[in-house]
């Protein structure tokens, strides 16, 4: 990585940071997804535990968790199979809202035949880029993870008197699944932007990514398929595998032609 990228990443997120329209959702989205939706679903263990849904969940957890206090079983059972699962929205969003103004943004501003001017190839730009909004997504998600830690063991603490500590599943979860469906994201949108006519026109690739991530929380839910350390391996290898098929065959097809559409 030379000079040249290093000033285009550093760039690009002070651009995020100093754009309100795109720094704003940058913290609403993840503030949700690891704020209100745990308050939610803790107050839902809480206020109905003998619902017949909750206890079929309850029903599929090996015995050492089921075992003991229910509210609490429900309670560890949430944080480290079914948030896991809403946590993938965060690095799939944040990517969306960066790297979907990272070339149509350069247009919007007059500034993408200075940014092609450069000293600097055309897929150092491109990798430039999807670096910038990589990062981005991974610092927000890690972010996030300690700001939903913070407030779901101050809630367990108060409400069911015992911390509800991290499993494995978050192990794989933050650093294998998390940074390979970012750089899916990333590397889709940022694509997808050179030739989009809008930041928003850029960012509606990101609704395709989402639906995946939604079957899997309906997945949780229904307990067709609670989420286990060797499915969340298996999906973080085909994620990376996938990531990195798309990374290379963006890098092949990205020309000045396609960028100056």
């Amino acid at each position: 990585m030379n000079r040249a990228m290093l000033a285009i990443i550093r760039k690009d997120l002070q651009s995020v940071t100093a754009n309100k329209r795109l720094f704003l959702p940058l913290l609403l989205v993840p503030l949700v997804m690891t704020v209100v939706v745990p308050s939610i679903l803790m107050a839902a263990l809480l206020l109905s535990p003998d619902d017949p849904d909750l206890q079929g969940l309850l029903s599929q957890l090996p015995r050492e968790l089921a075992g003991g206090n229910p509210s609490l079983a429900l309670g560890k059972m949430m944080f480290n199979t079914i948030l896991p699962a809403f946590f993938l929205m965060i690095p799939i969003m944040t990517a969306s809202i960066m790297a979907g103004s990272s070339f149509v943004g350069e247009k919007e501003r007059h500034t993408l035949e200075t940014l092609l001017y450069c000293p600097i190839t055309l897929r150092q730009i491109f990798r430039a880029k999807v670096l910038a909004a990589f990062f981005l997504s991974m610092a927000v998600s890690l972010g996030s993870f300690l700001v939903m830690c913070l407030v779901l063991e101050t809630e367990a603490v108060l409400l069911l008197g015992s911390l509800l500590p991290p499993g494995a599943n978050w192990l794989v979860t933050l650093f294998l699944l998390a940074p390979a469906v970012s750089l899916v994201a990333v590397t889709l949108i940022v694509r997808g932007s050179a030739k989009a006519k809008s930041v928003e026109e850029s960012q509606q690739r990101a609704m395709f990514l989402v639906i995946p991530v939604v079957l899997l929380i309906v997945g949780q839910f229904s307990g067709a398929m609670l989420l286990n350390v060797w499915i969340l391996l298996a999906l973080a290898a085909v994620c990376a595998l996938l990531a990195v098929l798309l990374f290379h065959r963006a890098l092949r097809r990205f020309t000045y032609e396609r960028v100056l559409e």
